[in-house]
């Protein structure tokens, strides 16, 4: 048999209403919310009534996705999927690290609401915009970029696609160039330039915060983002490194699959993680924990992987 990973998602997939249906059908997620809102109080009804220009506030998008993610992984677990190692795209990170056991569930959710209000300040200090730029090679990405000022190749995603952070002033050049060289760089629903310099100083402000913090030996191998190889000890640097540091996904997903994973369960209210995890490779099965929503999760097919 292969291995099982979860993979916590990122930014952009939240939406009004997400969780609402775990919140009422599974006691595990319901469990989860209530201890998110009794250190951030209203997170639960955020998540399930929040605007659509509410939600997308980094101070407001970490700390939902981070109940909703922790909310789906405890309903997993409670019907006996059990993850073999485990990663998270950006925010995800905060969620697998609570996942994998190095820090409890109120740690976690404490760090990642320290984390949106950092990064939401320094979004607002330094404004900019991300895009994903498909249809082009890696080298060719970096090629264009390398042509503007601040424009940062800043999360590997799967092969053919790239994301950037860049200056508002800058990005219609860069798209425009990356049109001309038969690409095309699609905007993020995001609200900062997130992995790039701009995020520098919040950075610095989490590492502070991080090194406040107790973390035990994980449970399971927790992939990190900054270096796509399983933590070692170093979770305040490592951490506080990712805010500012491109997001290495292609690499840390294929580390996973040479370590054994075949299945992979997106942990979050979407699908995007499967889409690039299918596109790294098309081999591996892929699911997703939104389907627990909809009560079509296959319980007895991922047991049997």
């Amino acid at each position: 048999m292969g291995k099982i990973a979860f993979v916590f998602s990122g930014q952009g997939d939240q939406y009004s209403g997400m969780g609402k249906k775990l919140y009422e059908k599974y006691p595990e997620a319901a469990r989860i919310f209530d201890i998110c809102d009794s250190i951030r109080q209203g997170t639960t009804e955020q998540c399930f009534s929040g605007s659509e220009a509410e939600l997308k506030e980094t101070k407001n998008t970490q700390p939902c996705l981070f109940a909703y993610e922790a909310a789906a992984a405890a309903v997993l677990i409670a019907n006996g999927i059990k993850a073999d190692m485990t990663a998270g795209f950006s925010l995800g990170e905060v969620a697998a690290l609570a996942f994998s056991g190095i820090v409890d569930i109120e740690t976690g959710f404490s760090l990642v609401c320290r984390r949106g209000e950092l990064m939401h300040d320094a979004a607002e200090k330094h404004p900019a915009k991300m895009a994903a730029v498909v249809r082009l090679e890696n080298d060719e990405v970096r090629r264009i970029a390398s042509q503007f000022e601040n424009i940062y190749p800043v999360n590997f995603n799967c092969p053919g696609q790239v994301t950037v952070a860049g200056s508002e002033e800058m990005m219609p050049e860069f798209a425009s160039a990356v049109k001309d060289a038969g690409g095309r760089a699609l905007p993020l629903k995001v609200s900062g330039g997130f992995h790039s310099p701009f995020m520098d100083e919040a950075a610095v402000a989490f590492k502070n915060e991080l090194e406040k913090v107790s973390f035990a030996i994980p449970e399971i191998p927790l992939y990190s983002n900054v270096t796509a190889f399983p933590y070692s000890g170093d979770e305040p640097e490592m951490l506080s490194k990712q805010i500012c540091s491109p997001v290495l996904w292609e690499k840390l997903i294929l580390n996973m699959i040479n370590e054994g994973a075949d299945t992979f369960i997106e942990i979050g209210p979407g699908n995007t993680l499967c889409g690039l995890i299918s596109k790294i490779d098309k081999d591996v099965r892929v699911y997703t924990a939104s389907d627990l929503e909809k009560s079509e999760f296959p319980f007895d097919e991922v047991k049997s992987c």
